[in-house]
């Protein structure tokens, strides 16, 4: 029996959606519909969180708060931040099975943690409706996570650990130190550190890469060893305990967590 009980993974930029795209091109069309152009940098910066927590991230800067004070007279308000929400959902629930390709390996990891009888969970950014495109989409390709906890389960989202403490209930397992949390993104990461469970950061199939396989493999490995870095030194300052590339390699990380005791 591993001392590890159980693996709660995120899914976009984790488990489905290499390169986490169907929320980055969400939120850049939904503010384009108020007439404010944001970059992807801007529309990735907060990813991981709750989406309307997000959006307020967004909104809150400097360039786009000008940009909405200058086209509507004042700074953006939480009714603004509502307004844009309630676009961005149904543009996300539009994409979402569109990006809901398992990352590779994927299936080999869960079969890895069943045969070593490790509970799967999830939590998400995503909304429950959001979701509800996503997991039949899984669901065919062989993804069924024992538990969900989506964004708008929680009064408060990530990187606050409520979802993580549904899992442990969900799931039966205690202590938070024999749960590992897997995420691409700080928000994620800071969930798993704020429940005191073993964090693990992937870090080329997520957010702070934001390529393909595809385009990956179009790169000179000097490139990619600069992307894996500076995704690395990301997911690490929001309290990663490890980081690897995929989920793929997270049987092999499992393997020396536990020879190490």
């Amino acid at each position: 029996m591993s001392r590890i009980k159980a693996v709660v993974f995120d899914w976009a930029g984790t488990m489905i959606d290499f390169g986490s795209f169907a929320p980055m091109g969400a939120f850049v069309e939904a503010f384009s519909e108020f007439g404010i152009d944001v970059s992807i940098e801007e529309a990735r910066a907060p990813m991981g969180k709750a989406k309307r927590d997000h959006i307020t991230a967004m909104m809150t800067t400097e360039r786009v708060s000008a940009l909405w004070r200058e086209r509507f007279g004042h700074a953006p308000g939480d009714a603004d931040i509502d307004r844009v929400y309630e676009v961005f959902v149904p543009m996300n629930e539009k994409v979402a099975a569109d990006y809901a390709d398992l990352v590779p390996g994927a299936l080999e990891t869960i079969a890895y943690l069943k045969s070593k009888h490790i509970r799967i969970g999830s939590t998400t950014g995503y909304t429950r409706s959001i979701m509800a495109h996503v997991l039949p989409v899984a669901a065919r390709q062989g993804y069924e996570p024992e538990n969900l906890v989506c964004a708008d389960d929680m009064p408060e989202g990530r990187p606050v650990p409520l979802g993580m403490y549904k899992c442990f209930v969900d799931l039966g397992v205690y202590p938070p130190s024999c749960v590992i949390k897997v995420d691409d993104t700080g928000p994620g990461i800071g969930e798993g550190v704020a429940a005191g469970c073993v964090t693990v950061g992937v870090a080329l199939s997520g957010n702070y890469v934001g390529k393909t396989p595809e385009e990956l493999a179009r790169l000179p490995d000097e490139e990619i060893s600069f992307l894996r870095e500076a995704a690395a030194a990301k997911l690490r300052a929001a309290g990663a305990d490890h980081v690897i590339d995929t989920v793929a390699d997270l049987p092999k990380l499992i393997g020396t967590l536990e020879r190490s005791g």
